[in-house]
């Protein structure tokens, strides 16, 4: 079947290997489709939050004033708590990020303006990352400022005699940036406490900042404070390996001091005391302070700590059962720790306890529990449990917080995000719910919290599976509060909805993305039984601080929060079909389940995916999104090696999203006028047709096929007939004989043809969904122009592959070096290990040796008479044009990634 996307491929190769176009005249190709790209996140952006007018925003925030304990509890209570992760999404050079949000800012997203900004990538680090968060939510929080003003105005103008007793939390803030131990084993104990502490610093002098004209007696001492803070911050900063330094930095931090402060009550006391008697213009800034403070403490915002279960396992084995008899899924085990947690005495702890703890679990709870001691004790701390399938997890962390005394400030969260967390969630949460002791935790604490991932569970089940599971486990979550009795506790359920099509849930509109991660129905269970929301959701890492690039992008940002409030629900609304039907929606879910783990195991999915590594991709974190493995492990990369957001990120370079399209054509086949009408009937069935509508926009199953025609031996052999390319014969015969044996042309074309099948009842489907497609929302703007340019961008991208592949073969025989051979070196190129390929051919030819001219001799030399030279050529010719063909390689995946809104 003709490939239009491989055969221009083929011409754009051809004119690059005759010498027709150069790789400078391909980098100035790619700039202009670069430039397209930016312009289509700016745009996107725009689109999604606007308008930016200020004052048209904070209106938004000025009405339904007439009642004021009406008006008093609707902002008693946050809408939202927004989290700011490190998510491996900083895809955009920083120049690039700050292009993209002035452009929407202004409305200027349809000029070349935002091409200006450099594409030369940083080094992307722990540091930057948190700077990064820190400067967003920044922004947030003077976003928040100026609502929480226009609150107090207009309760002010409404309501003069009452006005200073409102206490508004419009929006909660917290992140986890140098927190989540997930994973990582590059974050210590003293990273976290040094960025408690930073951050502490600038949140006061922020304050202090807010308060200078209205209160200066406070914002002198707050700024003093600020300073001190700054200070113990420098002691941890050190490497704090040396017991000295490390004794010197705790005794410092530890002891009383004027400026140390570790409560903002008494100061909130004092601002709103002050606010009573001050004229009406200085009472709201110091009550616009005083609310700054109740809802970030004394930090930037809440903070998040993570573990991984199996931590938390390893570390209460220790403590029940040292011996290593129990299975910890076990009854008996379940026993044994409720029996500690009955049993628990608290324990101290200090900073050298912290320092010798080897237990990573064991090691967050120590140093939770001196930040509430030394640097916040108002503010909780989340503790995040990632993969977690049993409720016995959540007890061991219930107990750890118990044995260091701060069960009362630490809310234990279980991350439902596996397949098998999905599947018996429901259960998980009856049998953990059912615990006195649990119950009893959450009375004190005021919520139940959970947290739902999107992103893992998209991978292993398919996005809109995923959703789905996610719906009914909140539902049972609802469910299960009533019948244990905390229907007198909140509900906070942190959605992290980080991928989708593209980053950010839903790409539709605000309204989808608000509801996506948690659906009217899911809400509406909460509602009914009397339950409060508290919705939480990431905005995540490059992708999620552009919502908040500037600061009229924060306040729109917040305003479409407010407008699409994710905690409300109208328990009076007739129940949506897609619910009702169970008998169809049911089955539909379970068989668009099937088809993407069919896939998921299939060994031809799998060696298609990671045919290429993840070498088609940037670095976009600090944090590694596989483990290191050798060239045997990289030939056999299992897809659960790789992280959730490369593995989506890979699909989008290859030209079709899987994990959002597969299976739900193929679901309905078998009663497709029944589902197409459901679909159509049901608002949940219109909102995953306007994602389902927004991946197929984009998606080229030709794209996929082009990419297994790489490694096509017959192309390769066949390619020289033609006669006009003489001086390649001997490469291509080369690459011919090389793939001879290699799968991936195979895994490619029966991938492909999957798909095919599965696309041919997708679009049956959608031709028979009574309506117009445009009732479903815009699929993309202008959308065969972006698939032209998406196009162009991928035939560019085969052509400069196979120009490294041929370089690759035309490069000199040479002697096996550290156990690396030249099969390993064409095999890295391959795999686009394209640094350890460089790294081993500049070992193997070196240009930089000792000069005859260093040494002073008295007898004469007629060698080295030249013959080396040759390497100089060598790395001209074959060794740069490689690096720099990889170099627009990867600049064509961040353009491809624009184009789908995807961030990874």
């Amino acid at each position: 079947m003709f490939n239009p996307v491989f055969q221009l491929g083929l011409e754009f190769s051809r004119k690059l290997e005759t010498g027709d176009i150069d790789l400078a005249g391909i980098d100035g190709l790619v700039s202009a489709l670069e430039c397209e790209g930016l312009l289509a996140r700016a745009q996107k952006l725009d689109r999604m939050v606007s308008p930016m007018e200020p004052d048209a925003n904070l209106d938004v925030f000025r009405q339904d004033a007439d009642d004021f304990d009406s008006f008093a509890d609707k902002w008693r209570h946050p809408l939202l708590h927004v989290v700011f992760t490190a998510h491996p999404t900083f895809l955009l050079t920083p120049s690039q990020s700050e292009a993209v949000a002035e452009a929407a800012t202004e409305g200027r997203v349809n000029g070349d303006h935002v091409c200006s900004a450099p594409h030369e990538r940083t080094q992307i680090t722990l540091d930057s990352e948190h700077d990064a968060a820190m400067a967003a939510m920044a922004r947030a929080q003077g976003a928040r400022d100026r609502i929480v003003r226009a609150l107090f105005e207009t309760a002010r103008t409404a309501h003069p005699s009452q006005w200073k007793s409102l206490a508004p939390v419009p929006i909660r803030l917290a992140h986890w940036v140098g927190y989540d131990m997930d994973g990582r084993t590059d974050i210590g104990w003293n990273t976290s406490i040094r960025y408690r502490l930073s951050e502490k610093a600038e949140r006061l002098a922020g304050y202090a900042a807010m308060l200078a004209e209205g209160a200066p007696d406070i914002a002198d001492k707050l700024a003093a404070a600020a300073e001190h803070t700054g200070k113990m911050a420098a002691l941890f900063a050190r490497d704090l390996s040396d017991p000295a330094l490390l004794g010197h930095a705790a005794n410092t931090l530890t002891a009383d001091h004027p400026d140390k402060l570790t409560s903002l009550a008494a100061v909130i006391a004092q601002l709103e005391e002050l606010a009573e008697k001050a004229d009406d213009e200085t009472a709201t800034t110091l009550l616009t302070a005083a609310a700054a403070m109740r809802a970030d403490g004394l930090g930037m915002g809440w903070i998040h700590f993570r573990v991984n279960s199996s931590q938390l396992q390893n570390a209460i084995r220790r403590r029940v059962d040292p011996e290593s008899k129990l299975d910890l899924s076990s009854q008996a085990a379940l026993n044994a720790i409720r029996t500690a947690l009955q049993e628990v005495t608290p324990l101290r702890s200090n900073f050298a306890a912290l320092a010798i703890e080897s237990s990573t679990a064991i090691r967050q709870f120590l140093a939770m529990q001196q930040i509430l001691k030394h640097i916040d004790g108002d503010a909780p701390i989340r503790m995040l449990i990632a993969e977690c399938e049993q409720p016995q997890t959540v007890l061991a962390a219930l107990y750890f917080a118990k044995l260091f005394g701060i069960a009362d400030k630490v809310d234990v969260s279980p991350l439902f995000e596996t397949e098998t967390a999905l599947e018996h969630g429901g259960r998980f949460l009856d049998a953990l719910l059912a615990e006195e002791e649990y119950r009893n935790y959450a009375r004190k604490r005021g919520r139940v919290a959970i947290q739902t991932g999107f992103s893992d569970a998209g991978r292993f089940v398919g996005q809109i599976p995923a959703s789905l599971a996610i719906e009914r486990l909140q539902g049972r979550l609802a469910d299960a509060m009533k019948a244990n009795g905390l229907t007198d506790v909140a509900a906070l359920i942190f959605n992290t909805h980080g991928e989708s099509m593209g980053r950010g849930a839903h790409p539709a509109t605000m309204k989808d993305r608000m509801e996506w991660p948690l659906s009217p129905w899911a809400r509406r269970r909460f509602v009914r039984a009397g339950i409060r929301l508290e919705p939480e959701v990431s905005f995540q890492g490059g992708d999620g601080y552009l919502w908040f690039g500037t600061p009229e992008l924060a306040l729109a940002t917040l305003t479409r929060i407010a407008e699409n409030p994710p905690g409300l629900a109208d328990p009076n609304v007739p129940t949506d079909q897609f619910y009702r039907r169970t008998d169809l929606s049911l089955d539909f879910y379970r068989a668009i389940r099937r088809v993407q783990n069919m896939h998921l195991v299939s060994a031809t999915y799998s060696r298609a995916i990671t045919a290429f590594g993840l070498g088609l991709l940037n670095d976009t974190g600090s944090r590694r999104s596989r483990r290191q493995s050798d060239l045997a492990a990289d030939r056999k990369m299992n897809l659960r090696q790789i992280r959730a957001i490369p593995h989506n990120a890979i699909l989008q370079q290859l030209g079709y999203p899987v994990n959002v399209i597969a299976g739900f054509g193929t679901a309905a086949d078998t009663n497709r006028e029944e589902i197409a009408a459901l679909l159509s009937e049901s608002d949940r069935g219109k909102q995953l047709l306007r994602l389902l509508r927004a991946a197929d926009a984009l998606a080229s199953i030709k794209t996929v096929a082009a990419f297994g025609e790489l490694f096509n031996s017959a192309y390769w052999a066949s390619r020289p007939y033609r006669g006009t390319e003489e001086h390649l014969t001997d490469a291509c015969l080369s690459l011919a004989e090389y793939l001879t044996k290699d799968d991936r042309v195979g895994a490619f074309r029966r991938l492909a043809s999957r798909l095919r099948v599965d696309a041919m009842h997708l679009h049956k489907l959608m031709d028979a969904i009574p309506g117009t497609k445009g009732e479903w929302g815009p699929a993309i703007a202008d959308r065969e122009h972006t698939r032209r340019s998406i196009g162009v961008l991928q035939a560019l991208r085969l052509a400069l592959l196979q120009h490294m592949f041929l370089k690759a073969v035309q490069v000199p025989v040479f002697s096996r070096s550290n156990d690396i051979s030249r099969e390993d070196v064409l095999e890295m190129v391959f795999t686009l290990r394209i640094d350890d390929a460089l790294t081993q051919l500049r070992r193997a030819f070196p240009t930089s040796f000792p000069s005859i001219g260093d040494f002073d001799m008295a007898e004469a030399s007629d060698y080295p008479d030249g013959g080396d030279s040759g390497y100089l050529a060598i790395r001209r010719e074959f060794i740069d044009p490689i690096e720099q063909a990889y170099a627009l390689v990867l600049r064509i995946g961040t353009a491809i990634a624009n184009e789908f809104g995807a961030h990874g």
